[in-house]
């Protein structure tokens, strides 16, 4: 593992989308999370400046967070998947600050909601709870724990209904 404490991130630009193929390829064991950001890249669920970037100082992709449209019932919202690193510097933080800088970027966008379907005692430390305590599901069977959502504005809370995926996730 690299260690590193000054991550830089940014939205993708159109020259990142090869580097970022590539960082979802290796960050996971099949190339499932790769075809699914292209594919969300063409789908309209895609909102441009919710794809971003974690560099080290040289500029260097490291990781990638990206946040689409989803649906929690009827209301509108956003899903945090997928998220990868670069296998040398996970743990490293930059996972966490391109997560942080996705979800300032939403709220910047005057977005209220996030889902995030993943590891249940990684996603809290950015304010995600399980999302059944709102009255949140989904269509499909997962861990009760690994389904979270969060609110970006605490003047609007979290809606209960079955969340909607943007239709590359096949959900």
């Amino acid at each position: 593992m690299r260690t590193h404490s000054n991550w830089i991130t940014r939205a993708e630009t159109g020259a990142d989308i090869p580097t970022i193929h590539e960082i979802n390829l290796v960050a996971f064991e099949t190339a499932m999370e790769a075809d699914l950001v292209d594919s969300l890249r063409a789908d309209t669920s895609w909102i441009d400046g919710l794809s971003l970037v974690s560099t080290d100082e040289d500029g260097t992709l490291i990781g990638h967070a990206l946040l689409t449209r989803c649906h929690i019932g009827d209301i509108p919202a956003l899903c945090l998947a997928p998220v990868a690193v670069r296998p040398e510097y996970q743990k490293s933080g930059a996972g966490s600050a391109v997560i942080r800088a996705a979800l300032q970027a939403a709220k910047e966008m005057d977005e209220y909601y996030v889902t995030v379907l993943g590891h249940p005692t990684y996603y809290p430390r950015f304010g995600f709870t399980r999302a059944s305590t709102h009255g949140i599901g989904l269509t499909i069977d997962v861990p009760d724990e690994a389904m979270m959502a969060l609110t970006l504005d605490e003047a609007h809370p979290l809606p209960s209904g079955t969340v909607r995926y943007a239709a590359p996730f096949g959900i």
